[in-house]
This record gives structure tokens, C-alpha cells and sequence, in this order.
């Protein structure tokens, strides 16, 4: 890939990841210190982005395969999405800011799949180069926290208006990049292979299957760290808690340069396993931690294994489909793990993180404080007893190219 081409799809990329992290992170602060949203709301609102995932199948695979350029169709849902954020960053009533949100995450989730495929378009070593570039989508993440913790806009509804700003520029910069014109004119397609069912015959064995039930189970304890994590280090008073969180996505780059090195002495079970004990870690430390005594060190500990807890469960899972899926139903069988994790139990994962952070919130007046050791004992409990699970079900029998 020329370096020209490299740099503009790796902007491409940071600022599609720069628009995410500048609300997503710091969204469960906003809405329950100065919005007063209870638990499950929150636990809905951060559910939003596995409706986008179950929905935006639709628009990835249908309308920017047959019949819009793709380069165009991302433009397009980013200038909407600037708008739909703008719009979210008034609104204070739970029953226009929860439709709304899903309205805006449905179009940006669609760009995950969009941004993907235009790199993958124009790559001309797949296997090498779309990594690298994916690397710029941490890097984006990383200047988004540091720039909300720089701005103090933690708790404000100017993380809204900064990342539709993000949006704005995405948009724009969009219609730039490289010509990517629609592959499937004329083709038709069925709502069984959007969903990746052709790939339900994979789950005759039982090692798939339990892969793929594990992979759904492990959402739902992780989704507490991503609804609650911020909200926990404003409690405790942590300055500028969204620029230290920016440590897992670091780390995040180093697991993900570290998986190919590991992959072959672990194995494809070691690896998941490995990753399944770092969100017990992770979750064990932070119901541990008392912040009367010296222990800041399991926050920054629990925040820094996150390359490990999701390099280790996603990146390695979707190499995994793929070494396991045959050529023809590949792409089947990547929509179904993305449905499983990032649609279905990513939902029920927020979900249940909101009624468990309700049932642990206690409000004086305005003020509303939480039992953290209860709540995150809770997703410790259910990551420990899914290593168990799947240590006794999994076989690894499959061969997983590192690159």
C-alpha cells in the first residue's frame, strides 16, 4: 500500500474511533451524576450499541454493497450522526434522549463495517496492512479521552457536541478517500446470510458451538466495565479519570502486537481462556479495591489488562471463526459471531449491568452513590465460572494462521 494511501485510510480510521470515544466512555458519568438517569437506564442507554450492531447489518450489506459507493454512504451516516449528536446533547429526558441515541448508533455502527471494507478494498496485502491501519482507531480513542479529560467535559453534555464536531469532520473527510464503488449491483441477498445463518451448520461441533455460546456469555460481564468504569472513578474522585482510562486502549495495541508471538505456545484455547481470566482479574481487583487504603494500583492494573481482555476474547475469536469456517460461509460466520457478541450479548450485557448498578445505588437528595465491591463482584463471579465452563468444553482442534 502506498504511504499516501496508508495515512489517509489510518485518518480515516482515527477519527471513525475519535467520534466514539469522546461520548461512549464518560456517558455513564453525564447520565447519572447530572441527568439523574437511574441504573437501567443507563444499562439501556449503553445498550444502544448492540442495537446498532444488530441492525446496521442492513445498511452495510444491503444499501453500500448494491447500490451506493462506499466512501459516500460513510460521509453520509457520519453528517447524519453529527446531527443526531447535536441533538442528543439537549435533550435531558430519558424518553427522546433513549430513541435518539439508538437512532445515532444504528448510523455509526454501520460504519464499523464501512470503514472495514474500503480498507480491505484497497489493500493490496490484507493480511499485513489492515491491521496496521486498524491500529489508528486506539490511537483515535486514546486523543479522544485525553481530549475530554483536557476539556473537563466528563460530566457535561459538550462530550456530545465534541464528538458531533469529530462527526462533522468525519463526514467530510470522508468524501475524500479513495473511490470504493458498490461490489453486488444486481445481486440479491436474503436476510439468512445478513445475519450469517448459513453459518448455524458450524454448531454441529461442539467445540464451535461452545466457542460461540461462551462468546456471548463473556458479554455480558464485560459490559459492566464499559457502562460503570467512569462512573466508579468519578466516585472516588479521580481526576481526570477518562485520560488514565486511555491505558487499556494502549495496552490494547501492545496485546495486539504480542497475539501472533503467543498464538502459537498458547494455542487458540490458551489464548481465549487467558482472556476470560483477565475480566475475572479485572472485575476481582476492582470489587477488592478500598480506597481508604493505598491500593490505587488495582485500578490502573485492572485498567491496563484491557488489550488482554479483548484482543484475547475478540480478535482471537474472530480469527478463530475464520480458520474454522470453510471459504464459502466465512463471511456468514463472521456476521454470526458479530450478532452473538456485539448484538445479543452486549445487549443483555447492559442491561443487566443497569439493574445490578440500581440495586447498588443509594440517593441522598441529587447525590447518588453505589456499593462498587457488590457490583463488580457480580461480573467477577460470572467471568470465573465461565473459565471453568468453557476449560471443560472447549477443544481446540483447529490451526489458526497469526497473521
Amino acid at each position: 500500500m502506498p504511504p499516501l494511501l496508508f495515512a489517509r485510510l489510518s485518518l480515516m480510521v482515527f477519527l471513525h474511533y475519535f467520534v466514539w470515544g469522546s461520548w461512549y466512555v464518560t456517558m455513564g458519568t453525564y447520565l447519572t451524576k447530572s441527568l439523574q438517569f437511574p441504573g437501567e437506564q443507563v444499562g439501556l442507554a449503553y445498550g444502544s450499541t448492540a442495537i446498532g450492531a444488530l441492525i446496521s447489518p442492513f445498511l452495510a450489506g444491503i444499501i453500500a454493497d448494491r447500490f451506493f459507493a462506499t466512501q459516500r454512504l460513510l460521509a453520509a451516516l457520519h453528517l447524519i450522526g453529527a446531527g443526531l449528536l447535536l441533538w442528543i446533547s439537549t435533550l435531558t429526558n430519558f424518553s427522546l434522549f433513549y430513541p435518539a441515541l439508538i437512532a445515532y448508533t444504528i448510523s455509526y455502527m454501520a460504519g464499523h463495517g464501512l470503514t472495514n471494507s474500503l480498507t480491505l478494498h484497497h489493500s493490496k496485502n490484507p493480511a499485513r496492512e489492515f491491521p496496521l491501519v486498524m491500529l489508528a482507531g486506539s490511537v483515535g480513542w486514546i486523543c479522544a479521552g485525553l481530549v475530554v479529560s483536557w476539556l473537563k467535559i466528563e460530566n457535561s453534555a459538550a462530550m456530545f457536541q465534541l464528538s458531533a464536531t469529530a462527526a462533522l469532520i468525519m463526514g467530510l473527510y470522508s468524501l475524500t478517500l479513495p473511490h470504493t464503488p458498490p461490489k453486488g449491483t444486481g445481486d440479491g441477498v436474503s436476510l439468512r446470510q445478513i445475519l450469517g445463518l448459513d453459518a448455524l451448520k458450524l454448531m454441529r461441533d461442539r467445540s464451535f458451538a461452545v466457542f460461540i455460546v461462551c462468546s456471548f456469555l463473556v458479554c455480558i460481564p464485560l459490559s459492566f466495565y464499559f457502562a460503570w468504569m467512569n462512573v466508579f472513578m468519578n466516585e472516588l474522585d479521580i481526576k481526570n479519570a477518562a485520560a488514565k482510562m486511555t491505558i487499556g486502549q494502549v495496552s490494547d495495541v501492545v496485546f495486539l502486537l504480542l497475539l501472533p508471538v503467543l498464538l502459537p505456545i498458547l494455542r487458540v484455547k490458551g489464548i481465549l481462556v487467558l482472556g476470560m481470566v483477565a475480566w475475572a482479574l479485572r472485575f476481582g481487583l476492582f470489587s477488592a479495591f478500598d480506597s481508604s487504603r493505598d491500593a490505587v494500583w488495582m485500578l490502573y492494573l485492572g485498567i491496563a489488562v484491557h488489550g488482554m481482555c479483548y484482543d484475547f476474547i475478540f480478535v482471537m475469536g474472530r480469527m478463530y471463526v475464520d480458520g474454522r469456517a470453510t471459504p464459502e460461509i466465512r463471511g456468514a460466520a463472521q456476521g454470526l459471531h458479530a450478532f452473538v457478541t456485539l448484538g445479543a450479548g452486549m445487549f443483555i450485557g447492559s442491561w443487566l449491568s443497569g439493574i445490578v448498578g440500581q440495586r447498588y445505588t443509594t440517593r441522598i437528595g441529587e447525590v447518588a452513590t453505589h456499593d462498587w465491591q457488590a457490583i463488580w463482584l457480580i461480573p467477577a463471579i460470572l467471568s470465573a465460572l465461565l473459565v471453568v465452563l468453557f476449560s471443560a468444553l472447549f477443544r481446540d482442534r483447529v490451526a489458526v494462521n497469526p497473521e
